[in-house]
């Protein structure tokens, strides 16, 4: 394993604040990572690159890369599926950007939160360019991803009865997926304890993100996690390079905390059990490649398909989600009935919902249904626009642990049928089995063709026993 070295940073003596908790939780998953915590993190490794692949030839992705090949530099990291070595910064802007472009990336409850998506991207480069080991970057992806949905958690706000980042518009995916790469970053390039704590300091400076695209269209979100990912590792180097935070950068008056979420003080009850109990237990691969809101929604319209219902008999279909999250799903109408593109359709509730009725492909509803023909399927057409959302407090009670949906179809002969869907699947309460797990990668890497989609299978594989990390990726070049 990577050794961890002593660099000439400013001490960070005070180990009572939150960035110093942080960092040492940090360091001890380097020195000894629970065996279930690192089948985790290979998990969400093969998940991530396999969503990546899958997001190679969208426009976010071929932006990026176009840059990328641009800006030129060290070859240093390997941007996956293509083969180019780029800097490490710059592999992560890349691979983030493809981990994210599709929507179908991890999601944790409560938090609402995808941290696989920045912290995957960040770890694997910084793992390159520190040529570390394959246990150290499992390590990485661990401590990283843990460390996002902590800080996403601190954003919580019980009286509201919301997630203060979501409420405010902000991305915190993008926002603690920058602090939990640089983390992960700092581990993967065997950074010590007040380096690595000056590392997650120095990225609370360059977390961004809001999500009006969510709601309104654009493209600019799909970035969100490649930006995360670049400014996670440019934190460690810059800790490397002797670059300091304020230890209370969390907690402070102006703070990440008061900053982003305007609760100040802050409550540290989001970092109890912190190494002891995982909130990565919570966080699950997404089925369905849209946003998290509507994969219940996904998931009853299929139940009532396959009840046999009539979709030319439907007059009204009432949803009831959280409220809350209509405003991403369901507002404005207009936007989410005719929606700018297929990829927009991704956010759509009634769309989805239509989709998933009118019989998806692949996991159930795929990336393969979003397209302009989908769209305007007849079927599609008049089970969307029949689309309401109307509350039920039986659906608000769950939120945010539980992203529930109740459908209610109202026939033209006047009957109503309803349908429960109250978890999310993947979570818990209904997990997602290991061939449907199989079945999304497989589908995911495709594009490669057979020999290069099974060189990549077999490179994963054996990245826990890998003595170098960038020597695997190499044969995959």
């Amino acid at each position: 394993m990577t050794t961890h070295t002593t660099h000439t940073t400013q001490p960070a003596t005070d180990s009572t604040t939150l960035s110093a908790r942080l960092a040492e939780f940090a360091l001890d998953c380097a020195v000894d990572l629970p065996a279930r915590i690192a089948e985790d993190s290979l998990a969400r490794i093969t998940d991530t690159v396999g969503v990546s692949i899958a997001a190679m030839d969208t426009e976010p992705v071929q932006a990026a890369l176009r840059l990328a090949r641009e800006w030129g530099g060290a070859a240093q990291a390997t941007v996956l599926g293509f083969g180019d070595q780029v800097p490490a910064p710059t592999a992560a802007l890349v691979n983030g950007t493809a981990a994210h472009a599709l929507d179908f990336d991890d999601t944790h409850l409560p938090s609402i939160l995808h941290p696989s998506a920045s912290v995957v991207p960040a770890s694997i480069a910084a793992a390159e360019l520190a040529r570390a080991d394959g246990r150290t970057l499992l390590a990485a992806v661990a401590a990283g991803n843990e460390i996002a949905i902590r800080l996403g958690n601190g954003g919580d706000n019980p009286e509201l009865g919301n997630n203060e980042f979501f409420e405010r518009g902000l991305h915190a995916t993008s926002i603690c997926g920058a602090i939990g790469s640089a983390v992960a970053a700092a581990i993967a390039m065997g950074l010590d304890q007040d380096t690595t704590q000056h590392a997650l300091g120095i990225a609370v400076s360059m977390g961004s993100g809001i999500i009006e695209a969510n709601r309104n269209g654009g493209s600019v979100k799909r970035i969100h996690c490649g930006w995360a990912a670049h400014a996670g590792v440019t934190a460690a180097q810059f800790a490397r390079e002797g670059l300091t935070a304020p230890t209370t950068v969390l907690e402070g008056r102006f703070g990440f905390f008061n900053a982003y979420t305007g609760l100040h003080p802050v409550d540290p009850g989001f970092l109890d059990a912190l190494g002891e109990e995982w909130e990565l237990d919570r966080c699950f691969v997404k089925p369905y490649p849209t946003n998290v809101f509507t994969h219940t929604g996904i998931d009853a319209a299929m139940a009532l398909a396959a009840g046999g219902l009539d979709p030319w008999s439907v007059d009204r279909i009432e949803l009831s989600v959280p409220m809350s999250v209509t405003r991403t799903i369901a507002e404005p109408r207009e936007a989410k009935i005719n929606p700018q593109s297929p990829y927009h359709a991704q956010f759509s509730g009634p769309l989805t919902f239509a989709i998933a009725f009118r019989g998806g492909s692949g996991l159930g509803v795929y990336l393969d249904d979003f397209t302009e023909e989908m769209l305007a399927d007849p079927v599609v057409r008049h089970l969307a626009e029949r689309v309401w959302y109307v509350p039920h407090p039986d659906v608000e009670a769950l939120y945010p642990s539980k992203l529930p949906t109740i459908a209610r179809v109202h026939r033209t002969d006047g009957a109503v049928i309803e349908q429960r869907v109250m978890a999310n699947l993947g979570t818990a309460e209904r997990p997602i089995s290991p061939d449907q797990l199989r079945t999304k990668f497989d589908l995911n890497v495709r594009g490669l063709g057979p020999e290069r989609a099974a060189a990549l299978s077999a490179a994963i594989e054996r990245l826990p026993d890998a003595p170098v990390v960038a020597d695997v990726l190499a044969e995959l070049t």
